[in-house]
């Protein structure tokens, strides 16, 4: 191994390893609600027959994504991830997620912020990220390729 490959990953696990420690937190409460809703819909006080009914996500699915929207793995320009790695579908999604090494975790951000800044303005794919697994993959993913390289993190 190359002394400016072993650099490069280091400069990797150190650029990544602040903002994934503070998303592993959210890996049990992940494995918890996977496959399960985490929206319900609010219909109180007559508002069906009004107006619109809108989404009330769980409490942890917003700190998750507000801890998410703190961090640096959100990338604007996520659809190049998409489009340079043909990922159409969430089958294409999960495979790139488990297939994806401490090269790739550009890619690992890009299906993050798809989901979450996506979910900014089509609510549904957050509920759809908890329930196809997708941002528990990529937490423990994210978290793994790290520790490879480096130490077990808490």
């Amino acid at each position: 191994m190359e002394k400016e490959d072993i650099a490069y990953r280091q400069q990797i696990v150190n650029e990544y390893k602040p903002d994934v420690e503070k998303l592993i937190r959210y890996l049990p409460w992940l494995e918890d609600k996977a496959g399960k809703n985490v929206a319900e819909t609010f219909e109180g006080s007559g508002i069906k027959e009004n107006s619109i009914t809108f989404p009330v996500y769980d409490s942890t699915l917003m700190s998750f994504i507000k801890e998410v929207q703190r961090t640096k793995l959100l990338d604007r320009n996520y659809a190049y991830v998409y489009s340079r790695n043909r990922i159409r579908t969430v089958k294409d999604e999960l495979r790139m997620i488990d297939r994806s090494g401490i090269r790739d975790m550009d890619v690992l951000k890009g299906i993050l912020s798809k989901y979450v800044m996506g979910g900014m303005t089509k609510g549904r794919l957050w509920t759809e990220a908890v329930q196809n697994n997708i941002f528990l993959n990529i937490i423990k993913k994210m978290k793994e390729n790290i520790e490879f390289w480096d130490k077990p993190m808490l």
